[in-house]
């Protein structure tokens, strides 16, 4: 699978990076948004003409920054919920965990949450899903001098994960048959800058951002995938007559533009092939 990172111009809605350091208590707008409106779709958002998106930077190329824009698979696709509701997407970086556990919207933080964040059980107790859009697996990164060629050659060694990812359940759940440390990182760049620098002997996580990553180190490798059948969705708050408007509105915008060729468009433009059948 390869990537390609030029952007087509006027195709996508403009993206603003808002920084966001923490949480204020849950369930109360701090004031950093506009107050909340209602559009002509009949949709109450957090900021008045605005779909605002919590992700977490960086997991190219799915969500990541070129200059001061946010772009990537994933911003892509919610450009056209935003437009389906006659909205503009905004992003708000914050941590992944206050996401998925439903924390971001109970907050008033964002009015829909995306990451390539893997469909799951206990991910569903806590905030509604999309249908999935992205099909993944979890694979392992090592420098290419290492030798290592699967889990059972990290025996007695250490293995990057990321926190709050499936790739650290799995790494978790195989760790005692294969002998290897689990080393937990806050996110990709640092798991990732962990196994160039010797600090990790390899790293687990999806495999679209680690083979896209050995395009730009190739001192690394991906040397294995494991089939865990995974699925990405879109998130929003669980539980909310509002919030299932807008996921709604998000599974029409992913019918049509796969009825269409616009998901094949943006899957080629951040991958390089066409999105597998």
């Amino acid at each position: 699978m390869s990537t390609s990172r030029t952007r087509r111009a006027g195709t996508f809605a403009a993206v603003a990076l808002v920084s966001v350091l923490g949480l204020a208590a849950c369930g109360s707008n701090d004031g950093d948004a506009e107050p909340a409106a209602t559009n002509a779709s009949g949709v109450t958002t957090v900021a008045d003409g605005k779909l605002t998106a919590c992700t977490h930077l960086s997991y190219k190329p799915f969500e990541h920054k070129e200059g001061a824009d946010v772009v990537g698979f994933d911003v892509d696709l919610t450009d056209l919920v935003a437009k389906k509701l006659g909205l503009e997407q905004e992003v708000v970086d914050i941590e992944f965990a206050t996401i998925t556990s439903g924390a971001a919207f109970a907050a008033k933080k964002c009015d829909i949450g995306y990451g390539a964040t893997t469909i799951t059980d206990e991910r569903k107790k806590a905030v509604l899903f999309s249908d999935p859009y992205f099909e993944a697996t979890q694979a392992l990164i090592v420098k290419k001098d290492s030798g290592i060629k699967d889990l059972a050659g990290l025996k007695g060694k250490k293995l990057g994960v990321q926190t709050d990812t499936t790739g650290q359940s799995y790494a978790e759940e195989n760790k005692a048959a294969n002998g290897y440390t689990p080393v937990v990182f806050e996110d990709l760049p640092t798991q990732l800058a962990g196994v160039l620098a010797g600090r990790v002997d390899g790293a687990v996580n999806d495999n679209g951002p680690l083979l896209d990553y050995v395009k730009d180190n190739p001192t690394t490798e991906v040397v294995t995938e494991f089939e865990t059948g995974e699925q990405y969705g879109l998130m929003v708050k669980k539980d909310d007559p509002n919030a299932q408007k807008i996921i709604d509105a998000a599974n029409e915008a992913l019918k049509e533009a796969k009825a269409d060729g616009t998901y094949n468009t943006i899957y080629k433009k951040w991958f390089g092939v066409d999105a597998p059948k």
